[in-house]
């Protein structure tokens, strides 16, 4: 369009909104949704393959230690009247496994539960667990064994209560035993089946019709001291009635069971240990099941990583909320990321690329690792990728090709150089794998100072260090890597010259400067120009072809194109709810009860009179100064609430301090002195102290 115009401007012209193609409010929401429900479902297959291979993982390492508990509790039942067992122990002696599972508690609950499954399957169906927080004395510890064996009521020796349930029994031992007594019975009376030979048949008879009665002690340091002893000596008396065996799990140290119970209390106890696998040996092998795979699709990057790791060895050793920090950041990654569509199996992946939207295809123009790809694209290129849907689809399709070759070859090359470099004295690349796997993740690992550290200790190795270093890594069972060369079996040593630089010198009676400078020139020469040995050849071989590998598949995720697709980078949001900060949470709730319960909010920003009583306390009381008076605290308190209740200000009642309004107050201001934000005072008797300063 052209234009006259005396001045000089500029001009803008619209165009037509018949050629404008918008896309409607309500098409982008139909979209919108259809993509979240495409996440959400891919997420949760994801998750529920995770979590599969998760539980398959934790069977087989807890498969070892529960097998022993199974052999010994059947050898138990099995050999308690007529066999070695039953010589070891006393008449009163009470068959004890000591389980020792370490200090990574949260994980205890899944192995207890395996066991007690276990037992009740193979062993006997008379199995109790019992934690410290139910037996706080003798008798709550006596009433949940015999309610989780006999699967009835026990009265506290209260008359009323065994008229009212008539299934209900006294708590004592006594009771357990008669039945005991009467269900063995039964079982014996039952009409058998096909005829046994006499091994068998005594097999059968201690199998089946007098099991042991196995109770379980989840948390044996936990437990009173005073009450596990009086329960041990009851049950010592028992013995010969009640075939018993108990369970200690133990978390700290196997000598907790002498520090808890005395040498009178302890003899009672047949005890056998059994020790668990270390939390760090657990975690070593999630995160190379879980993690140093291209079995499943997402990633989390270096940052994040370190987050969970940190948190596991500096707070609860807990593999379990290991697990759950994995499971937080997939679900924030498929939450918070549009493209976490392209997260799941290479078919799949390539399929959904051609089902991305508009809005999918501008962001993954704006993804940083994209703009950099397009960059280095010619002209023409750069133009079809920015403007062209269709023909984005299908570099997105490549992209996501080039990125599953790259982690099919990133973790074999990664386990390789592990293995190169765990031989190597003083571990310069790191012990554990995902050490190394974090300095590959932070930066191209060819350039740290350890990797060229490793290769240099590489290139001095002779041959008898290598073969000493690799027959004891391979009898540890280690991985042996083998290349295509080899090293001749034996070797022609050169003469050595006579006429060499060093006898010349040392044949010399005097040597002069010159002469000198001359010989150690020679000296330079003569190693430089030195035929090097087979091994020698090969070893220079062996280093460059690692150091090729390394360097072309050992690239830091981000320098991958669309690596956002399937890497969490967010630390700082793991990090966060990882990290309780229950301080911080608690003057939030106090200060902005809004923030948890929407129906309290208010458009000015201030609290709400229907806001709970202990959030006014705390409001009324950020602006008091060290000591706060209680009797103003509380009138104005009354006329907070008097407002909230509806009250006309210009009534004699408004504000007024009554009964109710007094015990409301006084429960607001115990609640925060359980809380720690104020405390009482010896400078005035009508005063507290307050504790803390500034809101949330």
């Amino acid at each position: 369009m052209s234009t006259s115009s005396v001045s000089k401007g500029c001009f803008v012209f619209k165009p037509s909104s018949k050629k404008r193609k918008t896309r409607s409010l309500g098409e982008t929401c139909v979209n919108g949704r259809e993509s979240s429900e495409r996440r959400f479902k891919l997420c949760e297959d994801l998750w529920n393959k995770i979590k599969a291979e998760t539980e398959v993982l934790q069977e087989e390492l807890n498969k070892k230690i529960l097998d022993s508990l199974l052999d010994f509790a059947k050898k138990c039942s099995t050999t308690r009247q007529h066999c070695d067992w039953a010589s070891k122990m006393r008449a009163n002696e009470i068959p004890t496994a000591a389980l020792v599972l370490g200090v990574n508690v949260p994980d205890h609950d899944m192995t207890f539960q395996s066991l007690f499954d276990l037992l009740k399957h193979s062993v006997t169906p008379h199995v109790v667990s019992v934690q410290a927080k139910e037996c706080g004395v003798l008798k709550h510890l006596l009433k949940r064994v015999l309610e989780g064996l006999m699967d009835v009521a026990v009265d506290d020796d209260d008359e009323e209560e065994m008229e009212q349930n008539p299934r209900s029994v006294h708590c004592s031992l006594s009771t357990l035993s008669d039945w005991y007594t009467a269900k063995t019975k039964k079982s014996s009376s039952a009409t058998p089946g096909k005829k046994r030979n006499v091994q068998d048949e005594d097999e059968h008879h201690h199998h089946h019709q007098t099991p042991p009665v196995v109770i379980i002690f989840k948390d044996l340091e936990g437990f009173n001291p005073r009450v596990l002893q009086d329960f041990i000596s009851i049950c010592s008396r028992y013995i010969d009635r009640l075939p018993l065996m108990f369970i200690f799990g133990i978390a700290t140290s196997p000598s907790t069971v002498q520090h808890m119970l005395p040498h009178s209390v302890s003899s009672l106890l047949c005890i056998e240990l059994f020790q668990s696998l270390s939390c760090t040996q657990h975690l070593a092998t999630v995160i190379d099941k879980l993690i140093l795979t291209a079995q499943f699709p997402f990633k989390l990057n270096g940052k994040v990583m370190q987050v969970l790791i940190s948190i596991f060895l500096y707070h609860d050793f807990s593999v379990r909320n290991f697990i759950k920090g994995l499971q937080l950041a997939l679900l924030e990654h498929f939450h918070s990321q549009p493209l976490s569509i392209l997260c799941c199996k290479k078919k799949e992946a390539l399929l959904n690329v051609t089902l991305l939207s508009g809005r999918d295809l501008e962001t993954v123009r704006q993804l940083p690792s994209f703009i950099r790809f397009v960059e280095k694209q010619e002209a023409g290129e750069q133009v079809k990728l920015m403007t062209d849907d269709d023909h984005l689809k299908e570099a997105c399709q490549k992209l996501i090709k080039d990125l599953r070759k790259y982690h099919k070859s990133y973790y074999p090359v990664l386990r390789c150089l592990h293995t190169l470099t765990s031989l190597l004295p003083r571990y310069p690349l790191g012990k554990q794998i995902r050490e190394l796997h974090l300095i590959c993740l932070e930066k191209n690992v060819w350039e740290n100072e350890d990797y060229q550290s490793a290769m240099n200790i590489v290139n001095q190795f002779k041959s008898t260090v290598v073969e000493h270093r690799v027959e004891n890594h391979c009898s540890k069972g280690g991985v042996c890597v083998f290349f295509p060369a080899a090293v001749p079996e034996t070797v022609q040593e050169e003469p050595e010259s006579v006429t060499s630089p060093i006898r010349n010198l040392q044949q010399q009676k005097k040597t002069d400067l010159f002469q000198l400078q001359k010989t150690l020139l020679e000296m330079n020469e003569s190693r430089r120009s030195k035929k090097k040995s087979p091994f020698e050849l090969l070893r220079n071989e062996v280093v460059e072809f690692i150091d090729g590998l390394v360097t072309c598949h050992l690239p830091p995720p981000e320098s991958q194109t669309l690596y956002e697709v399937c890497y969490y980078s967010s630390s700082a949001t793991v990090r966060r709810h990882l990290n309780a900060t229950p301080r911080t949470s608690i003057q939030t709730a106090l200060s902005s009860p809004c923030f948890y319960l929407q129906s309290l909010k208010n458009e000015d920003g201030t609290v709400s009179n229907s806001a709970p009583d202990i959030c006014i306390a705390y409001k009324l009381h950020l602006e008091c100064g060290r000591l706060i008076n209680l009797y103003d605290w509380l009138e104005a308190y009354a006329t907070v609430v008097s407002a909230a209740e509806g009250q006309d200000p210009d009534c004699d009642t408004f504000g007024k301090v009554d009964d109710v309004k007094h015990a409301r107050f006084i429960r607001s201001v115990s609640e925060l002195e359980f809380l720690g934000f104020i405390k009482s005072t010896r400078q005035k008797t009508d005063h507290v102290a307050r504790l803390t300063w500034g809101g949330c």
